[in-house]
């Protein structure tokens, strides 16, 4: 049976699986005020992580209006602070790693097999 803690309105804040402190209440499985406080904590989750996505894509329309200005000269890379440099150059370097990567396992023909379709590439 989960225990819960309660907060001074009386709603629920934590759900436990033993008695873990004072104050728990126990309740049973199938309790609703207990589903609800699940649902509530996965869709709180399910809302972080697409704002974590929504962030990561930005960061990359970041680094490309930054890359787009930089080879328009409109700024130079120096003219970013020392942190960002740093990041940008770290994160090229990770795009650069992955790209190779990538082509590792990337079919060289549209048939998918490395050397051309004509079977010249097993030798």
């Amino acid at each position: 049976m989960p225990f819960v803690k309660r907060d001074a309105d009386g709603m629920i804040t934590a759900v436990h699986m033993e008695a873990r402190e004072d104050g728990l209440e126990e309740v049973g499985a199938d309790d609703q005020e207990v589903s609800d406080f699940l649902y509530r904590q996965h869709a709180a989750k399910r809302d972080g992580e697409e704002w974590l996505e929504s962030d990561l894509a930005l960061s990359r329309v970041l680094e490309d209006l930054i890359d787009l200005l930089i080879a328009k000269k409109h700024i130079m890379f120096t003219d970013l602070p020392a942190a960002a440099q740093q990041k940008l150059i770290g994160r090229r370097g990770l795009r650069q790693e992955f790209a190779y990567v990538e082509t590792l396992f990337s079919p060289d023909d549209e048939d998918g097999l490395p050397g051309g379709g004509e079977g010249g590439g097993f030798l």
